[in-house]
């Protein structure tokens, strides 16, 4: 009756899904980003904690992730839209930055972008799935994160953003 019961067991195990653990240094909503140099990829290399004084959108992606690639225009319509009132910027967790590039040159988005090559921005950040995007307030709270591509320009998407800035779109 004992193997049995283990065959039972290791059925039920296998049938449960698993907890989902946080990535390495991950900083949970309500936290507060750490300083992190990020390197180039649009534009000149900058340390995070410089986007600090201004509700800041990121998005985090990848030149072979679907999804990132469905909501690349809205986040840039978003970042049209914001104007002054908040930034918006990318990061890719691409391996390569040739790859990251050319999907650059295709959406032709006029934020800034990084690249994450040793994971740091992309663990502390918490991109286990992709797209993720973060909204992030003047201190560097993180408010909210979002997997999975969005609509960001849709009324729904709007209201979301003004909600966490408190600010009118």
């Amino acid at each position: 009756m004992k193997p049995l019961f283990c065959c039972l067991l290791l059925c039920l195990l296998g049938t449960t899904p698993l907890a989902s653990a946080a990535t390495p240094g991950e900083v949970p909503i309500g936290g507060v980003l750490r300083p992190a140099p990020m390197q180039g990829l649009s534009g000149p290399s900058r340390e995070l904690s410089e986007f600090r004084g201004k509700p800041l959108i990121i998005n985090v992606w990848a030149s072979w992730c679907g999804p990132c690639r469905a909501e690349m225009g809205s986040l840039e319509r978003l970042a049209r839209r914001g104007g002054a009132r908040f930034t918006v910027i990318g990061i890719s967790t691409d391996d390569y930055p040739d790859k990251a590039m050319a999907f650059l040159k295709a959406y032709k988005t006029s934020f800034s972008h990084f690249i994450d090559t040793r994971l740091f921005l992309e663990n502390m950040l918490g991109a286990d799935r992709l797209p993720l995007t973060l909204l992030v307030d003047v201190q560097g709270r993180v408010l909210a994160k979002y997997y999975g591509a969005k609509e960001w320009d849709s009324p729904e998407a709007l209201q979301v953003v003004e909600k966490a800035f408190r600010i009118k779109m």
